[in-house]
């Protein structure tokens, strides 16, 4: 019989655990774990660097509720992670890291490659740990899922030095997983906030990201339309409650000044559902605004700009069933707001048609391509808050955005990982020429995965957002432009399809055509970025 190894009850801990794939990067010091995986269930997807590997783990968790998990070798490979651990802990992503390290038991290659991965992990994670016995195996990757899954879920790290992870193991009992249980709020903080919103003039809702979890959406829909309270979304909480809604008033892009914040700030209660103070405000409080009810997995972190009066705290569904059930029905004043919804959508709705590259139009070209059920998955950049202000969006999860570290580089491989969780569906990753580069080579994963997956690239040779931002600023134009290579040349030599499109009226067709022809495909689109001063500065500047 073949002696098992440490590694060996790792991968069996994790198959325990559901785990299907693994994204990563392995290094001489997980060769015992690799070989592990090679005669497991479970698949490796080898990615291009490490970050990529952290962004399509905190994808999948994103979309399933359940850890992703990711692989890396020690040193170089483990800090290649700490991008990637920021956007799954202010993201709120389950995701289990796994590093490698040197032998602990001796020190035959001194401090080569060494750096203490655990101190550095620990700030960006809800738990680093390190293992050091394989009959801490079990109960420390049973701890892990459990502390990722965790109110509020986030990365976790173990590493796994090579000398521990090749000893033999005579035996080992692994631990069944349960479900992490969540209370539901109390009777008295249900019937405060039910009194509030009982006696609110012009009450509005204002979903945030928390409610984008699949256990919850379906309860948080039927709430919206029994108690018929218009709402707004923030940027990552869109499609919780479909779009195509009769009391949708749009999405709170900016934290301020947009067409939305006439109804904030017209609004004498809002009740914030599900939204983490991690997320960039989408309104800011004070001590003359409106009255605020926080109802969310968690209690709110007081910030100068957040400091709710009322709090409902417990799993989201069930505390929203049980405040419908004290309300007893929409409030007289429930659709105060509502005569305020077309024109705010009909400002927002500006320059859709327009024959120019311009966000309004090119946001709308997409739209257009993708089924309700289609996945939009953005990286960081000038159109992202164009994006967030004017796709519409009918399901949770499917405009797939970061506004909470708001990193660059993590558009591609977020699709990657949205097209390996939903294989059925249509996947667009959206980046501009900036933050595309900066993991451009996970272009050979997808194509060695042989996934079907289109790439749109907004072109304006340079850092548009801080660009934008400097021009706000009223500084000089300065620092921000730079050369791309021919992206069209570059997707084939992945062995992608490349297009370019030089008539604004050909996008449509462009991407329809990519979608239809499987396979990877780049099509790079020209953006014109006048409006963001025209709209965003001057516009909304001179209300």
């Amino acid at each position: 019989m073949t002696t098992q190894r440490a590694s060996d009850v790792m991968v069996r801990a994790l198959e325990n655990e559901g785990v299907e794939r693994i994204f990563g990067i392995p290094g001489e010091e997980n060769l015992d774990f690799v070989d592990s995986l090679r005669n497991s269930s479970i698949e490796l997807i080898l990615t291009r660097h490490e970050q990529a590997a952290a962004f399509m783990a905190a994808t999948y968790g994103r979309l399933t509720g359940k850890p992703g998990v990711c692989l890396t070798t020690l040193g170089p490979g483990a800090l290649n992670l700490a991008t990637g651990a920021a956007y799954a802990h202010l993201g709120g992503m389950p995701v289990i890291m796994i590093t490698g390290q040197k032998g602990i038991r001796t020190a035959e290659q001194a401090a080569f490659q060494m750096v203490n991965t655990v101190a550095t992990m620990d700030p960006l994670t809800k738990s680093s740990r390190q293992i050091t016995s394989a009959g801490m195996i079990p109960t420390l990757v049973r701890e892990a899922f459990r502390v990722a899954q965790a109110e509020r879920p986030g990365p976790v790290h173990l590493e796994l030095p090579e000398d521990i992870a090749s000893l033999p193991v005579d035996g080992f009992e692994l631990i069944e997983p349960h479900t992490n249980g969540r209370a539901v709020a109390g009777e008295t903080a249900i019937a405060n906030a039910a009194n509030v919103i009982r006696e609110a003039k012009r009450p509005l809702l204002m979903l945030g990201a928390d409610t984008s979890r699949a256990d919850c959406t379906d309860q948080l829909s039927r709430f919206v339309a029994e108690m018929r309270i218009p709402y707004v979304t923030t940027q990552m909480g869109k499609g919780s409650v479909t779009g195509a809604s009769d009391l949708y008033m749009g999405t709170a892009a900016l934290t301020h000044g947009d067409y939305v914040h006439d109804a904030i700030e017209t609004a004498d209660v809002i009740v914030t559902i599900g939204h983490d103070t991690t997320e960039k405000p989408p309104f800011t409080m004070d001590e003359n605004g409106p009255t605020v009810v926080h109802i969310g997995y968690r209690a709110a972190v007081v910030e100068q700009v957040y400091f709710p009066q009322f709090e409902v705290i417990g799993d989201l569904g069930p505390s929203l069933d049980k405040l419908a059930e004290a309300l007893g029905g929409p409030v007289p004043t429930a659709e105060a707001l509502l005569p305020m919804r077309d024109d705010i959508l009909i400002k927002i709705h500006e320059g859709a048609d327009e024959d120019r590259f311009i966000p309004q139009r090119i946001v709308q070209e997409v739209r257009d391509v993708m089924p309700v059920d289609g996945c939009v998955a953005l990286d960081n950049g000038m159109y992202k808050i164009w994006f967030a202000r004017n796709y519409r969006t009918t399901r949770a999860n499917t405009l797939l955005l970061d506004n909470a570290l708001a990193t660059m580089g993590a558009g591609l491989p977020s699709a990657i990982g949205a097209k390996l969780t939903y294989p059925e569906r249509r996947v667009m990753a959206v980046v501009g020429d900036g933050g595309f580069m900066m993991n451009s080579q996970e272009m050979e994963t997808a194509v060695r995965l042989g996934l079907d997956l289109v790439v749109l690239i907004l072109e304006d040779n340079a850092f548009g957002m801080i660009r934008w931002k400097q021009e706000s600023d009223g500084k000089p134009d300065f620092g921000m432009t730079f050369n791309n290579p021919d992206f069209v040349k570059y997707a084939e030599a992945y062995g992608a399809s490349g297009h370019r499109v030089e008539d604004v009226d050909g996008i449509s067709d462009a991407l329809e055509s990519a979608f239809s022809a499987g396979g990877v495909h780049v099509v790079v689109v020209p953006v014109d970025y006048s409006e963001n001063k025209r709209v965003l500065i001057d516009e909304l500047g001179s209300r």
